[in-house]
C-alpha cells in the first residue's frame, strides 16, 4: 500500500490500524535545536482523543505517546523521530458480521477489491483512527512554527443547517476550546449541541464543516501548477476520512462574485511593500502566499457508522442481509476534527517555509558548522 507519506521535507510517515497494536508515526526533516517532550505531543492528542464527552465515541483510548528515537536531552536532533501510541480499548468482534457483509458507505468493499483481503477490525487503515498520527506529528510542526510567529486555529462553524456567524481570529482562540462542539460562537455551540443530540437519539448522525485560519504565514510560499499552495493544502485536507469538499478565500461563492467585485486593488503597507486592500483571495494568489491570513474551509459528511437498520450483501452467502452497525461511534465528526485540520494546516505551512528557505532544514539556530551549541549534550566525564 502507497499513499501513508506526507510532505517534502518534513515528511510523515504512518502505520497502524484501528484495532492493530498501536498505531505509529515517524517524522523525518524536523531541524535539531528544537526544544520537545511527549508532554508537548500530548497536549494535542488529548483534544483528539475519544470519549471526551456524550457526542463522541465512548472508545477508551489514553492515547499515550512514546517518543523512542530523534530526542537528545529535550532536544531534537535532527534525526528522525519516531512515535508510537498504543491502542488500548479495541473490540473487533463487533465487527466480524460485515468481514464479507460491507457495512454501507464505508471503505470495506474497496479495500476488500482491491487487496484481495484487508484488516476488518474497526474499518482497519481505513478508520479515522489513524488520524492520531497526524495529530502527533503536527504537534511537532506547530512547536516549529512558534518559533516564527506562525499561528493556526480552526473551529467549527457549521454543524447540519446551524451555521455560526463569522468569528474572528482571537474569538477562536479564546472560546474554541471551551465548549464541546468546538465552536467559538457559544450560543451556535448550544444549538449544534441540540441538533447533534437530536440525531444522536434517532440513531442517525448529521454532518458539518470547521473554518480554518493561519496567521504570520509570510510571503512567497508556494510555486505554480502542482506545488501550489493551495492544491498541496487541499490535498492534505481532503486526505482527512469522510471529507467532502475543501475551499479557501471566498470558495464556492466565488462564482457568484464579478471579476471587478472580486479583485482587490494593490496599496502600499506602512513599510512601503504592495499589498491587497483586502483578501478575498484567503492570502493565496496565483497559488503563492501574500503574506495576508490563510483561511478556508473543510466539509464532512454525515458519520457512516449508524444504529438505524440498513442493507447489505454477503458476497460469501449471496445472501442479503438487514444490518444494524453497533458499536462506538461519532455521531459527529467536526468537533474531534479540529485538531487534526489544525494539523494539517501546520504540516502544510512547516513544509514550505523548509522548502523555500525560511527555515534552515538542519537546525532551528541556523548557525551551520557551529558544534558547541546551548542545545548539545555534555560529555558525562565533565560533569
Amino acid at each position: 500500500m502507497n499513499g501513508n507519506r506526507f510532505g517534502r521535507l518534513f515528511q510523515v510517515t504512518t502505520y497502524g490500524e484501528s484495532h492493530g497494536d498501536a498505531m505509529g508515526v515517524t517524522v523525518s526533516g524536523c531541524p535539531a535545536g528544537l526544544e520537545l517532550d511527549e508532554d508537548d505531543v500530548q497536549a494535542e492528542l488529548d483534544r483528539r482523543k475519544p470519549g471526551q464527552s456524550m457526542i463522541t465515541t465512548s472508545r477508551g483510548e489514553p492515547d499515550a505517546v512514546s517518543i523512542n528515537s530523534g530526542i537528545q536531552d529535550g532536544y531534537t536532533t535532527g534525526t528522525p523521530i519516531g512515535m508510537v501510541i498504543e491502542n488500548k480499548d479495541a473490540r473487533s468482534g463487533k465487527y466480524e458480521p460485515y468481514v464479507t457483509a460491507p457495512r454501507p458507505s464505508h471503505g470495506d468493499f474497496t479495500y476488500s477489491a482491491k487487496f484481495g483481503t484487508r484488516n476488518w477490525g474497526g474499518g482497519g487503515r481505513s478508520s479515522a483512527r489513524e488520524t492520531v498520527n497526524w495529530v502527533a506529528a503536527g504537534a511537532i510542526a506547530k512547536k516549529v512554527l512558534e518559533t516564527e510567529g506562525v499561528q493556526v486555529k480552526a473551529h467549527v462553524n457549521q454543524i447540519g443547517d446551524i451555521e455560526a456567524p463569522e468569528v474572528t481570529f482571537e474569538e477562536m482562540l479564546e472560546h474554541t476550546e471551551e465548549n464541546e462542539v468546538r465552536c467559538a460562537d457559544p450560543e451556535t455551540a448550544e444549538e449544534m449541541r441540540e441538533r447533534i443530540d437530536e440525531y444522536q437519539q434517532e440513531g442517525d448522525s448529521i454532518g458539518g464543516s470547521i473554518y480554518f485560519e493561519a496567521q504570520g504565514v509570510p510571503r512567497g510560499l508556494g510555486a505554480p501548477r502542482f506545488d501550489s499552495f493551495p492544491s498541496r493544502l487541499g490535498q492534505a485536507m481532503m486526505s482527512i476520512p469522510a471529507t467532502t469538499a475543501f475551499e479557501f478565500g471566498l470558495g464556492k461563492e466565488a462564482r457568484e462574485w464579478t471579476g471587478k467585485d472580486r479583485n482587490e486593488d494593490w496599496e502600499f503597507d506602512d513599510e512601503g511593500n504592495p499589498v491587497p486592500e483586502g483578501n478575498k483571495h484567503g492570502g493565496l494568489q496565483g497559488g503563492i502566499t501574500t503574506g495576508q491570513p490563510i483561511y478556508g474551509e473543510v466539509t464532512w459528511h454525515a458519520p457512516t457508522s449508524i444504529p438505524k437498520q440498513q442493507r447489505t450483501v454477503d458476497w460469501e452467502t449471496g445472501e442479503e442481509k438487514e444490518i444494524q452497525v453497533v458499536g462506538r461511534h461519532d455521531p459527529v465528526l467536526p468537533p474531534r476534527a479540529v485538531p487534526v485540520v489544525e494539523a494539517m494546516l501546520n504540516l502544510t505551512i512547516l513544509d514550505f517555509m523548509l522548502l523555500g528557505g525560511r527555515i534552515n532544514p538542519d537546525r532551528l539556530d541556523d548557525q551551520p558548522g557551529e558544534y558547541d551549541t546551548d542545545y548539545h549534550p555534555s560529555s558525562p566525564e565533565n560533569e
